[in-house]
């Protein structure tokens, strides 16, 4: 009788033990709405995709200064959502830039045009083979196209999700794609780190592997399989007023020194001048004039 018991109970443990390693091992079917613009993939690897709404504010006439990149990523997208072949784009560059933001507004110009946005994170990169065979079971007449976002893109060496990117973009049999692409931020050039000592140990033969070239090529292998690089450099002191002086006359706001002054004060308190910076200050005057005039 004992003997049943234990049975009993060792059966129920595995069963169990069965069951979380399945809950956590396999992801569910994904569903895709052609109706809903954007989804953000949440819950690690046994996730799903949630609806997400993206605000309307943003056009890509507000992104001031980066007018070289918005040409070149509008074309990608246009050919994109034409069936045309387009490629991939890896933005990169300083930081508050504009790189994520020209994202959003390309949702808000083109969503009537049929394109659509998947964000995923850089630690959920392996869910991205299932994202795109549930884009492939969409209906043969959905006129809708996917860009996948990827943010703050970057990796160490001994991350291996980038190799599922890799062989997203490039090196799947399948990996060609008519209604998905890889848009991707990163402050990181190359995506992988590259180090000065491993250079110095190719030079110095103070290294165990026989072919230490690979080992360079490899860091730079991800970031070759985006068809379309786009860099973000740091703006001039014109450019960051520009910007405010944008954000300030849309809510009417008159020029003035006083507004000058203060801006540039402010991009010193903040380390440096970038787009991000500019319309935070806008932030700040908008709050603070509407504030004083409510307490008037």
């Amino acid at each position: 009788m004992a003997n049943s018991v234990n049975t009993l109970t060792l059966d129920d443990t595995l069963t169990h033990l069965l069951t979380e390693f399945l809950k956590q091992h396999i992801i569910p079917s994904l569903e895709i709405d052609p109706n809903q613009l954007a989804y953000r993939w949440v819950g690690g690897m046994t996730g799903r995709l949630e609806p997400i709404q993206v605000s309307s504010a943003l056009s890509l006439d507000d992104l001031i200064g980066i007018d070289t990149q918005k040409t070149k990523i509008i074309q990608n997208t246009k050919q994109f959502l034409a069936g045309y072949p387009a490629n991939h784009v890896l933005m990169t560059g300083t930081r508050g830039a504009g790189k994520s933001s020209i994202i959003r507004a390309l949702l808000n110009q083109f969503k009537d045009q049929g394109l659509r946005m998947i964000e995923v994170s850089r630690d959920d990169l392996q869910v991205l083979d299932k994202i795109r065979q549930a884009i492939n079971e969409l209906p043969e007449d959905t006129s809708c196209r996917y860009i996948v976002y990827c943010d703050d893109l970057a990796f160490n060496g001994q991350d291996e999700n980038y190799r599922t990117l890799k062989s997203v973009l490039d090196g799947a049999l399948d990996s060609e794609q008519d209604k998905l692409l890889v848009y991707a931020t990163s402050n990181r050039r190359h995506l992988l780190p590259q180090l000065m000592k491993d250079n110095v140990n190719i030079y110095d033969g103070q290294t165990d592997e026989v072919n230490p070239y690979e080992t360079i090529d490899e860091t730079v292998s991800l970031s070759d399989r985006f068809g379309l690089w786009l860099s973000f450099y740091p703006m001039n002191q014109e450019t960051y007023l520009n910007i405010v002086a944008h954000y300030l006359q849309a809510e009417g706001i008159e020029w003035s020194d006083e507004i000058r002054g203060q801006a540039l004060l402010w991009s010193s308190s903040r380390g440096g001048r970038s787009g991000r910076v500019a319309y935070q200050f806008s932030r700040h005057w908008i709050g603070q004039l509407l504030l004083n005039q409510g307490n008037e």
